[in-house]
Parts: C-alpha cells; structure tokens; sequence
C-alpha cells in the first residue's frame, strides 16, 4: 500500500488515461502538488479530485507519469515480488519448458519500464525508466531470491534511455558474466554473447515466427534478409529447405550465422552485404532475364524509423525492398515480411505492402499472420505494447 505519499499529478480532461491508457504525457497534467522528483510515486486526480491510480513520476520525459496501479500502491518489496511472480506464471503457462525468454515486460506486465530476459540460468535486465532505474538494487534482490540465476546481467544501453534522463550502462548486478554459451530456443540452437547480442542478446520476440515461417520452407530455395544471427534461415534449413542463403549488412552477425549453423548441423549460405544492394542486384539480373534463384524470401529488417517524422521515409524503404523481393520470386513463390516499428501498424505495413505489389504487377494470396512471442503480451488499452507484425504471402499468377 501507499503511505504517507502526498504528491500527485491533476490531469487535464479528456487526457488518454480516461480512456483507458495508462500514461500521462505533459501537455496533459494540469497541476502538480507536493513537489515530486524524478522516480517518485505521485497520485493522479482528476480535476474533480478523483482518485485515478499510483503513477511513476519523471517531469524530465515527455511521458511525466506511467500508472502501474489503479489502487493507492508503493513501488516495495512485495509488489515487486508479487507482480514478477505473476509475469512468471504467464510464462511457463504459455510457454512451458523454454529456456530462453521474456520474463518481465515492461507495461504488459504492470512494470513500466523493467524488462527481464532470461537466457537458461541468466538474467539480462534493462530498466527504461527513472523510478526502475533507481530500484536496481531492490529488483535485483529479489530476482535472486525468486530464482537464483547464476548471473544478472544490467544492460542499460537502449537509445530510449535518454529521454528518462538516464546514462546508457551495462554492469554484472549479481555473480559473474558467462562466457558465450549455447542456448536453445523453439528447438533452434544459438550461441549466445550477452554482452554484445542484439537487444538483450536475441530476438526473443521472434522465436514463435521462426517456427511459423519455416512450415512453408520445405523443399523451398530459401533467402533471409536482414537475417542477424539466422533465426529464419536456421529454422527453414532444419525444416527441410532446399538450399539456404542468408544475407545481412554486419561481419559480426554474419560470423554468427555460421556458428549457428554450425551447432544446428545444418547449411547456410551466409554472406555480409547491405540487403539493400543485395536484392537491387539480384532483381535487377531476373528484370534482365535471369533465371529466379529463390522461390521463398523472409523480409526481416530493423526498424526504418522511431519516430512519426520519418516515418514517409520508412515507408519508401519497406516499399522498395518488398518490390524488389517481389521481382526475383516466381508464380508460387513465398514472401515473409515482418516490421518491428509501432508507429507503423498492421494496415499500413499491409498498405505498403500491397502497393509494391500493383507497382511490379504481382498478385499476393496472404496465406499466413505473425505477431510476438506470448512472452511479449500485448494490452488492448495500451497500443504501443504491440509492434512486431508480419505476414506471409504466396505469389499468385496476375489476374
């Protein structure tokens, strides 16, 4: 419970939370009492003086205040233990068994800010915002206590740290940092570096596609752009694909593709190349009459944009690679794309999709829908908690 708190936030009328939302941005508090600091728990009230809910406070984000409860509720120990314990029953009920996943995430989980990935006996941790941040500690304590993890592992190094005012670090929090070790995740073995991985070490929220996609890879010829470590183009070689190639801009990613082949018993095609000019060139040789090389290719990039003003830029590049995919691949052919960007939804990422199509005189049949992992939840009430989307489409002859 909430005691001897006396600050809070007055929020304007007709503010998202009224809806339903459980943040509160600056152009929408009307008055501030009690002086809070940044990572304080504040109250929020109408301008009735209703009671709306306990909120993480930060005057120094856009994002001033994130509601975790609609009760008069601290930021202790026991809610701590009591909301983690819980996002660990969702798991293992919905994904009995694994060994690499997201424990905690973030509002999905009533804990804004705090994400916990585990890797087998690892525990990788990221706090996004203030009022995480200044409970590492607490946080830390108890993950020890719920599950005694042979290492916890902070890594504070996302971009979005700055707008909380937060300095980008990475630290052991309890034991000692892990060699490279191999983990297992939907059957796929990877090798996994803690310290130097993408987001906390994997892609955790695409494990469930990796198994979606490579059903329609057998006896397919398979390429995987923007493939990272090879999720995709693993899965598809141990599906049974005919042949896997698996293309992306970095040394280091591709090095890993590899290794992960390797482990997996299984050949991969792997070569470091910016996607981009890889697939201008190949369209451009099948434009010129070359024979197609590939009758299934998975889209797979980062996120062209985090931000609404760049977002028309975005949606040119998204255009122009699914163009270009479309151009190498015959009647029959499967095209898997995905976007990881929430400020492009579903419709549009469809939209954009759809229009390449009418401009290289294709004709998709949608014959598969992919979202996030179930260790990745998504809240109705609040729309950014889904950004992962992607789709699988089958090349039908022109009508």
């Amino acid at each position: 419970m909430l005691v001897g708190v006396m600050a809070g936030l007055i929020i304007a009328p007709k503010a998202r939370i009224f809806h339903g939302h459980d943040w509160v941005y600056g152009t929408e508090v009307r008055a501030v009492f009690g002086n809070p600091k940044a990572g304080d728990v504040v109250l929020l009230k109408d301008q009735r003086d209703r009671y709306l809910g306990s909120a993480m406070y930060n005057p120094q984000s856009q994002i001033v205040a994130r509601r975790f409860s609609r009760r008069k509720q601290d930021l202790d120990r026991d809610f701590f233990a009591r909301r983690i314990s819980q996002s660990m029953l969702l798991r293992e009920r919905y994904l009995p068994g694994e060994e690499m996943m997201r424990l905690v995430w973030s509002e999905s989980d009533g804990l804004p800010g705090l994400i916990i990935d585990r890797y087998r006996d690892v525990l990788v941790v990221q706090t996004l915002t203030m009022a995480m941040y200044q409970r590492l500690g607490l946080i830390r304590d108890i993950l020890g206590d719920l599950l005694q993890p042979r290492c916890i592992l902070v890594r504070n190094d996302s971009p979005m740290l700055l707008a909380e005012g937060i300095e980008p670090e990475t630290y052991v929090a309890a034991g000692e940092m892990p060699e490279p070790f191999v983990g297992t995740g939907r059957g796929i073995k990877f090798l996994v570096d803690l310290s130097t991985g993408q987001k906390t070490g994997l892609y955790l929220d695409q494990l469930q596609n990796y198994e979606e996609v490579a059903k329609f890879a057998r006896g397919r010829r398979v390429l995987d752009c923007f493939c990272n470590q090879g999720g995709f183009a693993l899965a598809c070689a141990k599906a049974g694909a005919a042949s896997v190639t698996a293309v992306d801009i970095s040394e280091e990613a591709i090095a890993s593709v590899r290794r992960n082949a390797e482990l997996n018993g299984v050949q991969v095609e792997a070569i470091a190349e910016n996607a981009f000019d890889f697939l201008k060139r190949e369209s451009d040789a099948v434009r010129n009459g070359a024979d197609p090389k590939w009758d299934m290719i998975i889209l797979d990039p980062p996120s062209f944009t985090r931000n609404k003003k760049s977002l028309n830029g975005a949606l040119r590049g998204y255009k122009e690679i699914h163009l270009r995919a479309m151009q190498m691949l015959p009647v029959g052919g499967v095209l898997s794309s995905f976007s990881c960007s929430h400020h492009i939804s579903s419709t549009l990422f469809r939209q954009t999709i759809c229009e390449a199509a009418v401009d290289g005189h294709s004709t998709l049949r949608l014959i598969g829908t992919h979202g996030q992992s179930p260790d990745h939840p998504i809240l109705l009430n609040i729309p950014e908690t889904e950004y992962l989307k992607g789709f699988t489409f089958e090349m039908v002859p022109g009508r």
